[in-house]
């Protein structure tokens, strides 16, 4: 499989890197800064230089070329204007996924955010509000493309912990937080498995090994009666 990963350089997008090319497939990791180049490679990726923040439908899709499936792994971080979202966490999303479709690739795993909502309302930072809101605005445009199989992972906070490969992985979970390996471990296996598309699943640390977590999605099953109903937003 070949992957184009946007965010190339991020702590989860490395972590995917060097999953997948372990297990044979190939990964093209976009990178805006050349000195970012050498990790990437390390990574086993490809690096290819390329600002999502300004790249055009055209130079996604030229990029895209012989790709089988895409993970957009970017974040800008909050940014410094109440309002108005950085580029990285919307307009660059949805270019790309403008030239998947284009270029007839259509698996795509959006890693989101916990807590993700057009509509969210955080008065205690005006700048967690409008990046809730962006992240939830593309999850929903994602989602809504009948020509993209799309997935939308939200994980919790991220520690920096070794992962130990079991989690909860449900369209709810609740509070919790995650290892950024274990994240990166089920976006792999979410890249894999197109039919959990069309889904929006929070992943916190929990007892279900991976594969069995993302298998169990594949299947009706009956509510999880640990879940509770509340999930959890920036700073909780």
């Amino acid at each position: 499989m070949r992957v184009v990963v946007a965010g190339g350089h991020g702590r989860v997008a490395l972590a995917v890197s060097r999953l997948l090319t372990a297990q044979g497939g190939q990964v093209c990791g976009l990178i805006r800064r050349p000195e970012q180049a050498d990790d990437a490679r390390a990574a086993g990726a490809d690096p290819i230089l390329l600002d999502l923040a300004t790249a055009t439908t055209e130079e996604f899709a030229e990029r895209l070329a012989g790709a089988d499936a895409v993970l957009y792994a970017a974040g800008a971080g909050l940014g410094d204007a109440p309002g108005r979202a950085n580029p990285v966490d919307r307009d660059a999303a949805l270019t790309l996924a403008d030239a998947a479709q284009l270029m007839g690739v259509r698996r795509y795993v959006m890693l989101s955010s916990m807590g993700a909502d057009p509509a969210s309302r955080y008065p205690k930072d005006p700048l967690v509000e409008t990046y809730l809101r962006a992240k939830g605005e593309t999850d929903e445009n994602l989602l809504s493309r009948s020509l993209l199989d799309c997935t939308v992972l939200r994980p919790a906070w991220f520690r920096d912990g070794p992962g130990n490969g079991r989690v909860r992985l449900a369209e709810t979970t609740g509070i919790g937080e995650v290892d950024r390996a274990d994240a990166a471990a089920v976006l792999v296996a979410l890249l894999a498995t197109p039919t959990t598309s069309g889904r929006t699943l929070e992943l916190i640390s929990g007892h279900t090994p991976i594969d069995e977590a993302v298998t169990a999605l594949t299947h009706p099953a009956a509510p999880d009666p640990l879940v509770g109903s509340r999930s959890q937003g920036p700073g909780e």
